[in-house]
Order: C-alpha cells, then sequence, then structure tokens
C-alpha cells in the first residue's frame, strides 16, 4: 500500500484525461493503488431525496456494464453521513467500511464508500479528500454526459417534468459566508408549474421563487416563458422592477397564461432585502425561536393584460433570520394540515437542507404521497454581513 497521500494533483490530471462517464472510476482506481481499497462506489441521492443509487463501474473494454443498485435513503447509512456531513466507519468483514460525503457548497451528490483493510486517521483523511475531490469532478462533468443525471433518476419522468428540472438551478443547496440556502421541490416525475432560481454576485444574492397557471406541458412552457425572462433581465442588470416587468411583458406577449412568483435581492453588506410579490403566498420568517407569516403587499400576477403596477419592499433580515419562501402547493389541499410553523420552530437548529426535507416529507405524508399539485420551498438562514467565513454542514467554519 502506498503511503505517499492522495496525489490530488495527479488524481485531477487523471480524471481530466478520462471521459466524463469515465471520470469516477479514477478516484476508485487511485484509491484502490495507493490503500488498497475494495468495492470502491460512488452513490447517488435521487430527485425525490427516498433513494440512493450505485454509480455501476465502466468496466473493460466490451464487457457490459453493471446495472445501477437502488438502495432506500431513510434510515441507512448513507442518510447518516449525508446529515452529518462526516466520514462513518464501520468495521466489516475483511476490514473497515468508510462512507465519506461527497458535498459541494453545500448541495449533497451522494457518498463515496469503500472497504480497506486499516482505517486508521492517514486512510481517513485521504478517502475525506478524495470525496472531496470527487464532487468537483462530478460537478464539472455533468455538463458533459447524461450519466449523472440518469443516475439521479428513480421514477419515469414526463416530457413537462424533465422541462421543468431543466429550469432549476443545478444545485439545490448553497453556502456563502454571509448565508446558506437550501431548495425543493417535488414531485419530481410530474409537473405543475413551479420553479426556484438564485443567483451570487459580488455584493448581492437573487432570488425568485414562481409557480405557473395549470398543468402539463402548457403550465411547463409558460414557467420556461417566466424563468428565462427573469434571468435574461436579471443578467442585463435589471432591478426588481425591471425583473418582474420583463416577466409580465414576455407572458402578456405571448398569451400563455398566468405566473405568481416572489423576486428578492439580498445585499450581502447589508443583509437588506428587497422584494417584489407578484401576487404569490407570503413567506415566513424564524426570528429568536418564534414563526410569523410577513403580510406583504400583494401585486397582480405576471401575464395579467392591464397596465402592470408592481412594487419593491423592504425587509431587513437580522443575523440568524430564516426566511422560507413556498408555493400553495405547501398550504394548500391536503397539505393545509401541516403545521408549518411548528415544525420550522422544531427544526430551528437544524441545517436549511435537512428543514427542506423535513418540509417536504411532511406535506408528502399528509397528501399519501400523491400530491395534487407541485409544492415548493426555499429556506434561506442568514448568518450576517459581518461574517467572514462559510459556516459548513457540521457546525464549524472552513
Amino acid at each position: 500500500m502506498s503511503g505517499d497521500g492522495l496525489g490530488l494533483e495527479e488524481l485531477l490530471a487523471a480524471a481530466e484525461d478520462a471521459a466524463p462517464c469515465e471520470s469516477v472510476d479514477v478516484v476508485a482506481r487511485n484509491l484502490e493503488e495507493r490503500y488498497g481499497a475494495c468495492d470502491v462506489s460512488f452513490v447517488f441521492v435521487d430527485l425525490v431525496g427516498q433513494q440512493v443509487v450505485r454509480l455501476p463501474r465502466a468496466g473493460p473494454a466490451g464487457e457490459p456494464v453493471e446495472k445501477a443498485e437502488r438502495l432506500r435513503l431513510p434510515g441507512s447509512r448513507y442518510e447518516r453521513v449525508l446529515q452529518n456531513q462526516q466520514l462513518l466507519q464501520e468495521e466489516t468483514e475483511g476490514g473497515v467500511r468508510l462512507v465519506a460525503p461527497v458535498t459541494n457548497r453545500g448541495d449533497c451528490i451522494g457518498v463515496l464508500e469503500l472497504v480497506v483493510a486499516n482505517g486508521d486517521e492517514t486512510v481517513r483523511k485521504a478517502v475525506a479528500r478524495a470525496a472531496h475531490a470527487l464532487a468537483y469532478i462530478v460537478v464539472t462533468d455533468r455538463r458533459f454526459t447524461d450519466l449523472y443525471h440518469w443516475g439521479r433518476r428513480t421514477t419515469h419522468t414526463r416530457l413537462a417534468a424533465e422541462i421543468q428540472h431543466q429550469l432549476l438551478p443545478s444545485a439545490s443547496c448553497c453556502e456563502a459566508a454571509q448565508f446558506t440556502l437550501a431548495c425543493a421541490l417535488v414531485p419530481a416525475d410530474r409537473v405543475g408549474g413551479d420553479t426556484y432560481d438564485y443567483s451570487l454576485d459580488q455584493d448581492m444574492l437573487h432570488l425568485s421563487i414562481t409557480d405557473a397557471m395549470g398543468h402539463d406541458t402548457d403550465s411547463a412552457l409558460l414557467a420556461t416563458l417566466t424563468v428565462n425572462a427573469l434571468r435574461q433581465a436579471r443578467r442585463a442588470h435589471a432591478g426588481l422592477l425591471g425583473q418582474a416587468h420583463a416577466a409580465d411583458q414576455a407572458l402578456t406577449r405571448y398569451d400563455r397564461g398566468l405566473t405568481t412568483g416572489q423576486l428578492l435581492r439580498i445585499a450581502l453588506d447589508t443583509g437588506q432585502c428587497q422584494l417584489v410579490n407578484a401576487g404569490h403566498p407570503w413567506p415566513l420568517l424564524l426570528r429568536d425561536g418564534h414563526v410569523r407569516e410577513l403580510p406583504l403587499a400583494v401585486n397582480r400576477p405576471f401575464g395579467i393584460p392591464a397596465p402592470a403596477d408592481y412594487e419593491t419592499q423592504s425587509l431587513p433580515l437580522a443575523p440568524r433570520d430564516r426566511l422560507v419562501l413556498l408555493t400553495d402547493g405547501m398550504q394548500e389541499r391536503g397539505s393545509a394540515v401541516v403545521d408549518l410553523p411548528a415544525l420550522l420552530e422544531h427544526t430551528a437548529d437544524e441545517h436549511p437542507r435537512e428543514v427542506v426535507r423535513a418540509l417536504i416529507d411532511a406535506v408528502r405524508e399528509a397528501n399519501q404521497n400523491e400530491l395534487p399539485d407541485d409544492a415548493t420551498v426555499m429556506v434561506l438562514d442568514w448568518h450576517g454581513s459581518t461574517s467572514s467565513r462559510r459556516h459548513t454542514d457540521a457546525g464549524s467554519n472552513t
């Protein structure tokens, strides 16, 4: 067994030389050669958050590729690792099993799992570094192959849902010095027109959550117009009112229907939040242990053929505030029985990613896993503009 460390530069160079769908195998071979590891595998989290998918190794040329193995996530070792963001060590027949989180800026991609003869500190640190490198490799390579998109799917995806999910940011979680953001949209296989979006620049965090009228492909096309009109305006440095008018004009011009939404801009140096509320459900704010609904002024939805009248509203955020944006699928019909404020207070100490999961699980259970409409939620923790280091999953700073 080699003891000269992980050889990170060599590992990344080998991954760059490999085909995009084989770069995970490069990490596996590195650990096998340097530390005598066996049974090395990469396990994805699926879109629904209820299963994990073990990505098959490519194998020698000419040999058939193994089928993906699907495993239940709740209650598993993988769930513990993803929640705690800590390497797990278990004694197993023939050695020690190590399971490390593969996470990029708070976005849980999956876990790296392997068995070694000796799980000493040197090996554990090397596996943790390999998992961290693997996160960057996957984020880079998924631009070039469908392998990683395929690996996250455990249910059949309809055309409308395919359109909808391509509108979402590639990462559902983002961590920075000033904030932590986590988002989710369910169900993953059908569509009711929900979307969320975020973007971070040098001095501002941009957020949006929208709900396009209708269902199936018509709502997906309506959502496409809405999201891309908002992005085009935002990338042209338009303010919130400019973005709102751009979305409204796009929907009115093509006469596709109506979309509700909330657009937010948060100044990273002050925590000052400005927002536009286009007919959307009110947000929730957890502050000092108590949750309250924010009674915003309600402007009309995007797409109504009438003179536009949008206004910006202010919401100053304080350190340790938790802001929750949601669509009506989180509150209406069967979901109405879920006490969202109580659940938010109960999970006040959890990472936003776990809060999102708890909220979605509660809504899913209330509807017997058959949601009549999309349910979308965004949870933003504001750490404060004076924070200079990123708040990591494990509660430490990096």
